[in-house]
């Protein structure tokens, strides 16, 4: 509940400033987007890598990928409920973007003399929200699977490194305003986290689930051998509740 509420609170503050067209959000908007698109207009081979990127980070590709990563612990390291819980936030998170865009209705920036178009509504942006929740949720998947610092810290570097240039991308283009974007991966990123909390807060323990800390690992393999020893002792040494009589 907490992550949902601390991504919805600011989400909604900024649907509500750009719906209402309050005069500092969409003077900020206006000036940053004018300014990213005479960059972009300037440069033709960073435009070139922009529209590359755009196609790449399509909503589809991005869903696409993490699917194949929820299918690989699930067959490969035998994490079946963390795969179908990812697979089932990716799509939900998909969805909401969409809607979210019906329920605000702003239109995309007008630019003169425009670097590229996109069809649509522009808050929030899809690229924006998908790439964060798609993104996120990989993350948390293999998660389990990093075992070092390092790998861990690489794994939210990359992921974070392609939110964040998903996001340049849809403003130095000039089809969505920085609040789009901002709002964007507060919703892709904060939905798969309170959807994460929540699947921690049901989930049952599974031998396949990996402890994420080296505490962890450490208690699970000091309860299973306090199981295994009383398991052992019992056997052998727990006495007959009903002992037969000795005979007469």
């Amino acid at each position: 509940m907490g992550y949902a509420v601390a991504a919805a609170v600011p989400v909604t503050a900024l649907a509500l400033l750009a719906r209402e067209r309050v005069g500092f959000v969409i003077d900020l908007d206006k000036n940053v987007i004018a300014a990213a698109t005479d960059i972009t207009r300037a440069n033709p081979g960073l435009y070139t890598v922009l529209v590359w990127w755009q196609e790449a980070l399509q909503p589809r590709w991005a869903y696409l990928v993490g699917t194949g990563v929820a299918a690989w612990i699930w067959w490969r390291h035998g994490l079946k409920s963390r795969a179908i819980w990812g697979f089932v936030t990716m799509m939900v998170a998909w969805n909401i973007a969409l809607d979210l865009k019906y329920v605000v209705q702003r239109a995309r920036p007008v630019v003169t003399d425009a670097v590229s178009s996109a069809p649509g509504y522009s808050f929030p942006s899809g690229h924006a929200a998908d790439s964060a929740a798609a993104a996120t949720v990989i993350v948390i998947m293999i998660w389990p699977l990093l075992k070092s610092t390092a790998a861990k810290v690489v794994a939210c570097s990359a992921a974070s490194a392609v939110v964040l240039l998903t996001a340049l991308d849809r403003v130095f283009l000039g089809v969505h305003y920085p609040s789009d974007v901002t709002a964007g991966v507060l919703v892709g990123s904060g939905l798969a986290l309170a959807s994460y909390a929540g699947y921690r807060g049901w989930n049952p323990a599974h031998p396949t689930d990996l402890p994420d800390t080296p505490e962890e690992v450490d208690a699970a393999v000091a309860e299973s051998d306090a199981e295994r020893a009383d398991a052992h002792t019992g056997s052998a040494e727990q006495p007959e509740e009903n002992p037969r009589p000795w005979p007469s």
